[in-house]
């Protein structure tokens, strides 16, 4: 028999990432108010085997699980924006063929290794402070 927690999308992302925290701050209050099932889990406290990647796999891309399934990248924007009122547009539009696949290598190519660098040299200063 289904749980509740079956119908919960979990979405996670990198606490320590400030452009990150502010975007999944925004879903989180949104799916908060509206009492949708969405869960976020920052990577940095999270069981990470439970997600099946380990700490450098998921601090380089976007994940969500749904369904059972765990999809990264635009494919788990596209899932998190359709639970969302108010996205559910966004995920239509950016769905779209070619839109689809121009998102993904903007977001494979620029702006997720952007981040991700980002996040590295975070980590070597705080190391080295």
């Amino acid at each position: 028999m289904p749980t509740p927690q079956d119908d919960t999308t979990e979405i996670l992302y990198n606490g320590e990432c400030p452009v990150c925290s502010i975007e999944i701050r925004h879903y989180a209050n949104l799916a908060e108010r509206r009492e949708l099932p969405l869960r976020f889990d920052d990577l940095n406290s999270e069981d990470l085997a439970r997600w099946g990647v380990d700490a450098d796999q998921a601090a380089r891309r976007l994940h969500v699980r749904h369904q059972g399934k765990v999809l990264s990248g635009i494919p788990a924007f596209l899932v998190l924006w359709a639970q969302m009122p108010g996205y559910r547009w966004v995920a239509r539009v950016v769905g779209l063929p070619g839109l689809r696949q121009l998102a993904s290598a903007l977001y494979d190519y620029v702006l997720a290794p952007a981040l991700y660098r980002w996040h590295r040299l975070r980590q070597r200063r705080s190391s080295h402070a």
